[in-house]
């Protein structure tokens, strides 16, 4: 299918929008958020349920400016080009002008930061932790004067903030506590997110390193970033079963393990997959993305039938 041009009539501002944003990937964080909410089901004492949407909420338009400054600093430093994988392609195809997506990513951090500041209200200096880590992450991946990204931390924070930041945040605007169960919970959502970033940086690492970018993956070498793909996303499914077996989670949890198998084919085709030939690993990144929405929604259902059965 060709791409379409700027002004081409057959696209509205709508629809590039949601290109530019990758609203297909908010499941990531919407996810997390949902599952530290509803942990707290089995938790004692008072909740208050009508901040969680205002969580989900704050935590998506936070994914939706990380993934505009993303765009917008990979573009303005020769990252993403046209034979180049992995950003929403509104940059490079000219469908909207640099400007826009940086305001753009603005007007999210600021939707975020306020959403922060209502849940600050009610929640006090601990949810106000969060929300500086959450915004000052999310825009320094790429944006100056750090743009950790392209220093192979990447992996890493992604981990820590759309892992254990966002799950215990959905924890948190619900209970107003932290328990330690709840930081052990987030580690395999943390897992396949981070997985979802090592797939990216492993099928992108020659075009990387043409780029001067700096990513686990190239540090690691092919057989390195193969081995932290397979260890996240198995580790996954390791740290719920012996969460299970330590009865920190219900055993409704291991529900997880009915997506293995497509845990299971990614991993194939991430062992398959040649050096420096991109196009072994295309789609691995989307199909990673799969995996982590799919595992997320069973553990947010097993989580939900052991504190209500």
């Amino acid at each position: 299918m060709p791409v379409a041009k700027a002004g081409d009539p057959q696209r509205s501002r709508v629809s590039l929008w949601i290109q530019a944003v990758r609203a297909f990937s908010f499941t990531a964080s919407v996810i997390p958020v949902l599952i530290g909410g509803l942990f707290a089901l089995g938790a004692e004492g008072a909740k208050a349920w009508y901040l969680l949407p205002l969580a989900v909420v704050g935590g998506l338009v936070l994914h939706a400016g990380t993934n505009l400054i993303n765009d917008y600093y990979d573009y303005k430093n020769g990252v993403d080009r046209d034979c180049s994988y992995g950003s929403s392609g509104i940059l490079v195809a000219g469908l909207l002008p640099p400007r826009a997506i940086f305001g753009g990513a603005l007007v999210a951090f600021g939707l975020a930061a306020a959403l922060g500041v209502v849940l600050i209200a009610y929640r006090g200096w601990s949810m106000a932790a969060l929300g500086i880590i959450g915004l000052a992450g999310g825009y320094l991946y790429t944006g100056r004067p750090v743009g950790y990204k392209y220093f192979a931390l990447g992996d890493l924070l992604v981990f820590v903030l759309m892992g254990p930041l966002m799950v215990i945040g959905g924890y948190l605007a619900v209970t107003g506590v932290y328990r330690h169960e709840v930081l052990l919970l987030s580690l395999p959502v943390g897992c396949l997110v981070a997985a979802i970033l090592a797939a990216n940086n492993l099928r992108d690492v020659v075009h990387d390193s043409e780029a001067n970018v700096t990513t686990l993956a190239r540090v690691l070498g092919p057989r390195g970033g193969r081995a932290e793909y397979i260890t996240l996303v198995v580790g996954a499914y390791a740290i719920v079963v012996g969460l299970v077996i330590a009865r920190v989670l219900s055993p409704w949890t291991l529900v997880v393990l009915v997506s293995a198998p497509l845990a299971l084919k990614n991993l194939r085709t991430v062992l398959a997959s040649r050096p420096g030939e991109a196009e072994d690993l295309a789609t691995a990144d989307v199909t990673t993305a799969q995996v982590h929405m799919v595992f997320g929604l069973l553990l947010l259902l097993g989580t939900i039938l052991g504190a209500t059965l």
